[in-house]
């Protein structure tokens, strides 16, 4: 056997990283909450097009002098097409500040394709849903690997995507950044990849209790890591490059969302070693875990 790396060496260490990290996330969450963009707290989206090519800087200079400094101004497909969200209660909103757009902006005048409104308890609904949608995939995921596997295999499961999770919306509550519809999808799918990762190794474990009958359980899962670190590591570096490059290329739009998917698919492979593995030696699995339970024998059966 090639060289097995002692992954679980440093798992006091790796605990109390992952402890402080937790803490520190959900304190954020607690003190300073998530910066709801509009689709969450309600507001006003303007879809402009301008006659030629115009830089999304001017058009912020131009709305701070017209006094709206604090819309979000990006580009929308083509360079002559930007997109204006701006928070406000007013259903006017849209008319007044398209209007302002137009007046300082004679030499290269903007039509108004779309102006759409959302009320705060639209925004507050699909809150409310979003956090919904989250506990349920936890819940469905711990009821599948417990079925699937073993319910010590749920938990630990379970406790890997809570810890990504909350790191990742722990990042966006320090920095408040703004946490929209894209960043939410983004989490959803951050649940999705990481139990994809954290089942492959589960397996391997599990392949290796019937394969290496007297390695102990910290053994077995610094074999089972080992084994498909190589593939862990080619998914998830493939991944990363691929965010990255949406973090780069993708425009205001998706960099929220590229960056949800960066900070859960680094948090998810570190889980699913440090978390996922840690919570089996927490749970002492042992091989009888595995062992489907044999039917009792009635009279009955006995009978001829």
């Amino acid at each position: 056997m090639k060289r097995v790396i002692n992954f679980m060496g440093i798992r006091r260490a790796a605990f109390i990283a992952t402890l402080l990290l937790t803490l520190v996330s959900l304190a954020s969450l607690a003190i300073r909450g998530l910066n709801f963009g509009l689709d969450f707290t309600g507001g006003t989206l303007i879809e402009l097009n301008y006659e030629r090519p115009v830089e999304l800087s001017s058009v912020r200079a131009k709305l701070d002098e017209a006094g709206y400094g604090d819309a979000l101004v990006q580009s929308f497909g083509a360079t002559t097409d930007v997109l204006v969200r701006l928070q406000g209660d007013d259903p006017q909103l849209g008319d007044k500040l398209a209007a302002a757009l137009r007046q300082s902006a004679s030499d290269n005048p903007a039509t108004v394709k779309r102006v759409e409104y959302v009320g705060p308890a639209v925004g507050e609904e699909l809150r409310d849903q979003g956090g919904l949608g989250m506990l349920l995939a936890l819940g469905g995921i711990l009821v599948y690997v417990a079925f699937r596997f073993q319910w010590k295999f749920g938990c630990g499961a379970v406790l890997s995507l809570f810890h990504d999770v909350i790191v990742t919306l722990g990042v966006f509550s320090f920095f408040q950044i703004p946490f929209d519809l894209t960043v939410l999808a983004a989490v959803l799918a951050i649940i999705g990849y990481s139990l994809n990762d954290t089942i492959v190794v589960f397996d391997r474990i599990r392949e290796n209790f019937r394969l290496l009958r007297k390695t102990e359980l910290i053994e077995n899962i610094n074999i089972s890591t080992t084994q498909t670190l190589l593939r862990t590591m080619a998914t998830s570096v493939s991944t990363l490059l691929a965010v990255m490059a949406l973090m780069l290329f993708g425009g205001e739009a998706l960099w929220g969302f590229s960056l949800a998917l960066f900070i859960g698919v680094a948090a998810g492979t570190y889980s699913s070693v440090y978390i996922a593995n840690l919570t089996l030696v927490w749970l002492k699995l042992t091989r009888d875990d595995l062992i489907p339970p044999v039917a009792e024998e009635t009279e009955a059966d006995l009978r001829p």
